[in-house]
C-alpha cells in the first residue's frame, strides 16, 4: 500500500536558492556531511528506493516531509547525480573530509625528504584519481587506457612539482619548504582533472534548455564546466595548506612543542579536517552545480542548429559540471 507524496513537493528541487552562494553552501554543507559515510548500505538503498518512488509519484504512508528530504540527503551524497549509481566510498565529496584531512596532514607533515613527499604525493593522487573519475560527468564514459594515462600524468606532474621545489628550497626560508605540498598539489590538480575527464574535451557534454530539453553536445561547456572544477579543488586545499604551515610554524617554536613531536602529525591531520569541514562545501559552492553557458558561447555549429529549431527561445544552455 503506497500514499501519494505530499502536495507541492518536488524531491528534486533543492531546498536551498542555488543561483546563490550561501544557498549552494547550505545544499553542499548538507550532502558533504562526512557522517554520511557511516550510514549503512541497506540504508542507502533504503533511501534510493524512497527518492525513486517519491519521482514516481508514490511513498509509504505515513511518509513525512523530513523522512523524504533526508533520504534525498543520502541519496546526494552516495549516488551519482547523472547516472544514479552508488558511487565507490573513497570518491564521495562526503569522504573528502577524513580522506583528505589525513593525507594532507600527511602531506604537510613529512614534508622533509624526498621519499617521504614522493610517497606522500603518489597517495595523495590516486586518492584524488578516484575522486575524480568517482565525481566526472557520466554521460560521457572513459577507457581505461585513458584513466592510466591520466593517472600517470597527474602523478608524475605532482612528483616533479614537489620534489623539485623541494630540493630548490632546500637553501630558502623553513616556511616555503612547508607550502611545496600545496604547489603539488595545486599543479596535479591542473593535469589531473582535465585529463581524467578528457572524453568531455573531446566530444563535449550534453547541453540542455531550461526545461532539460537536450540541445546537442559542446566542448565549450565542457571546458568552462571543468575549469570550475580546477579552481573549486585548489580553493578547497589552499587554507589548510597554506595557513596550517604558518600556525604550526609558530606552534613548534614552543617548548612544550618541542616535547611533544610525536603529537605534531595527529595535530596537522586534526587541524586539517578543521579547515576541510568548511571549505569541501564552500569550495563546491563557488560555482552552481548546473552550470549556464550563454547560446553566443557555444561552438558555430551547435549555435546554428539550436537557432534553426528554437529560434531565440534558448538564450543559455545548461550541463551538469561535476565537483
Amino acid at each position: 500500500e503506497m500514499a501519494t507524496v505530499p502536495l507541492g513537493f518536488n524531491i528534486d528541487t533543492p531546498r536551498w536558492d542555488q543561483s546563490t552562494f550561501v544557498g549552494r553552501l547550505k545544499h553542499f554543507l548538507n550532502i558533504t556531511d562526512p557522517r554520511t559515510v557511516l550510514v549503512p548500505e541497506e540504508e542507502l538503498d533504503r533511501a534510493k528506493a524512497l527518492v525513486e518512488g517519491c519521482r514516481a509519484g508514490l511513498v509509504p504512508p505515513g511518509s513525512s516531509r523530513e523522512q523524504l528530504l533526508y533520504a534525498k540527503k543520502l541519496y546526494d551524497s552516495a549516488f551519482h547525480p547523472d547516472s544514479g549509481e552508488k558511487m565507490n566510498l573513497i570518491g564521495r565529496m562526503s569522504f573528502q573530509v577524513p580522506g583528505g584531512m589525513a593525507l594532507t596532514g600527511c602531506m604537510l607533515q613529512f614534508y622533509r625528504t624526498v621519499p617521504a613527499v614522493v610517497f606522500w604525493q603518489w597517495v595523495n593522487q590516486s586518492f584524488n584519481a578516484i575522486v575524480n573519475y568517482t565525481n566526472r560527468n557520466a554521460a560521457s564514459p572513459i577507457s581505461l587506457r585513458q584513466i592510466g594515462v591520466a593517472y600517470v600524468t597527474a602523478t608524475g606532474t605532482a612528483l616533479a612539482t614537489a620534489v623539485g621545489l623541494n630540493l630548490y628550497t632546500k637553501r630558502a626560508p623553513p616556511l616555503l619548504a612547508r607550502w611545496v605540498p600545496f604547489a603539488a598539489v595545486a599543479a596535479a590538480n591542473c593535469v589531473n582533472i582535465p585529463m581524467m575527464r578528457q572524453q568531455e574535451i573531446i566530444n563535449g557534454v550534453t547541453v540542455t534548455d531550461g526545461d532539460n530539453n537536450e540541445l546537442g553536445h559542446s566542448r565549450r561547456a565542457a571546458v568552462k564546466g571543468i575549469v570550475q572544477v580546477v579552481v573549486s579543488r585548489i580553493t578547497m586545499a589552499a587554507p589548510g595548506m597554506i595557513i596550517l604551515p604558518i600556525i604550526m610554524e609558530r606552534l613548534e617554536k614552543f617548548p612544550f612543542m618541542q616535547r611533544i613531536r610525536v603529537l605534531h602529525g595527529p595535530l596537522q591531520v586534526l587541524l586539517c579536517g578543521g579547515f576541510l569541514l568548511f571549505m569541501v562545501p564552500a569550495a563546491c559552492a563557488l560555482f552552481p552545480q548546473r552550470c549556464s553557458l550563454a547560446l553566443a558561447d557555444l561552438e558555430l555549429e551547435l549555435r546554428d542548429s539550436i537557432v534553426a529549431k528554437h529560434g531565440d527561445k534558448v538564450p543559455y544552455v545548461y550541463f551538469n559540471k561535476g565537483l
